[in-house]
């Protein structure tokens, strides 16, 4: 890319069509090479413990641990937060208040009622004893991401949280302390995907496993789905931004570069009526792509899933919203509560050109592990709702079943399920025979 105003095409031109089906390509399958690779990676974990998750750490990230190397000691994990500025304590602490503080209003109950059969009938609401959260390394430091996965775990009431991450780092090691990590592996990768689902020797098995990560992270978690539970699959971050002629070139720019430089994957898209503003957009990231630190990344990204596309009206901008369902949607526009009715499909949605994407990423309280990839049109951010579980409880008092027996059995036999319908007439028969007065023992609490 010699300059961003190539990003600028009209959107019902031969190249926009191109680039839309490119970014609803973006939630595909993986290559079969990766996949085939990822599954000897799990398989071997599984087989082998920790002599093969000591063995792949050494030999894809070209890291030599001894077993008891694994686990990072609780007192190191102190000692990081105790070394950290002040300030940047401080700033921790305001996320974690304003994240927990979200997340607290999402909290489920245990519910029941009778209705008029007799039957008592309930959902008991229980949280989910261990999670594994997975913290990438690599291209940058994600003590954010830390808060945005153990904070829900904990007000959810999971008993035991456990973390994974590559290196980690000791901004990593110091937000784990803060949040409460009950225990932090050095190991990362579909390795430790894998070694969270199947258990080995030093790492527990767990029954969730939530966080994002590369495309061997989010395969080997697809692979070890129905092992364990997962959050989602996802994949490169997202931007779209919607702005009319009130927008700021500057602001719009600023929020497509700050997904641009996550990773060369990751997708920018600026969707305007106003063919001045996109021509003032494109002249705002080539000022301020050269000097960014990331701008390599960037311009590949740009370059790859970016685009300002030029539409005939808001009207075709919000159809081109719901068919993307992007991860971040911001609403740079003069009256942007007038328009989020018309968003269906989206991970997060910003209200106007004060509220940009990187607060919802760090501190505005609402979870930034979002739904990627289209996956918006399905999924829903992460939240205290996904380290819960609920479990039906049914009741009855002795009259119920004469009462709605019958039409069970009669079901039962449209399926051509025979057993089921003698369960139930087999007790109508008992009830029947049973002297008048002598009722079923009552279930206490419930019936």
């Amino acid at each position: 890319m010699r300059s961003a105003a190539e990003l600028i095409c009209p959107a019902g031109s031969r190249r926009a069509r191109r680039h839309l089906a490119r970014l609803e390509a973006r939630g595909g399958t993986v290559g079969a090479p990766v996949e085939a690779r990822v599954r000897r990676i799990v398989a071997a974990v599984r087989r082998r413990g920790d002599r093969a998750l000591l063995a792949l750490t050494r030999q894809l990230d070209g890291v030599r641990l001894a077993p008891r190397e694994l686990r990072v000691a609780p007192a190191a994990m102190a000692a990081a937060y105790r070394a950290l500025p002040g300030q940047v304590r401080r700033d921790l602490a305001l996320a974690a208040r304003r994240i927990r503080d979200f997340h607290r209003r999402q909290r489920e109950r245990s519910w029941s009622f009778r209705d008029p059969s007799g039957a008592r009938l309930g959902l008991r609401v229980a949280p989910l004893e261990r999670v594994g959260v997975y913290v990438p390394g690599g291209r940058a430091l994600y003590p954010s991401t830390v808060l945005m996965t153990v904070i829900p775990a904990r007000v959810a009431g999971v008993r035991e949280v456990i973390a994974v991450s590559p290196g980690p780092a000791p901004i990593i090691l110091a937000a784990c302390h803060l949040v409460g990590v009950d225990a932090m592996y050095r190991v990362g990768g579909a390795q430790a995907i894998a070694a969270l689902a199947y258990g080995t020797q030093t790492v527990p098995r767990v029954d969730k496993i939530v966080g994002p990560g590369n495309i061997y992270v989010a395969t080997a978690k697809r692979l070890c789905y129905g092992q364990t539970d997962i959050d989602q699959i996802a994949g490169p971050s997202e931007v779209l931004i919607v702005a009319d002629r009130s927008a700021d070139p500057e602001f719009a720019a600023a929020d497509m570069l700050a997904q641009a430089e996550h990773d060369p994957l990751a997708a920018a898209v600026c969707v305007t009526p106003d063919a001045g503003l996109a021509r003032r957009v494109a002249a705002a990231l080539d000022r301020q792509l050269t000097v960014l630190p990331r701008r390599t990344i960037a311009a590949r990204a740009l370059a790859a899933f970016g685009a300002i596309l030029v539409v005939r009206s808001l009207d075709e901008a919000f159809a081109i919203v719901n068919r993307l369902a992007p991860e971040h949607l911001e609403l740079a526009l003069r009256a942007p509560g007038r328009w989020v009715g018309r968003v269906r499909h989206a991970g997060a949605v910003f209200l106007g050109q004060d509220v940009p994407e990187a607060f919802g990423d760090y501190l505005a309280g609402p979870n930034h592990v979002l739904p990627t990839g289209g996956t918006a049109r399905f999924g829903s951010p992460l939240g205290v709702y996904d380290f819960v579980k609920r479990t039906s409880v049914i009741a009855a008092r002795p009259g119920t079943l004469a009462r709605l027996g019958p039409a069970v059995v009669r079901l039962a036999r449209l399926e051509g399920l025979d057993a089921h319908g003698r369960a139930v007439e087999q007790r109508l028969a008992a009830r029947r025979r049973r002297p008048a007065g002598q009722g079923r023992a009552r279930v206490r609490g419930v019936a």
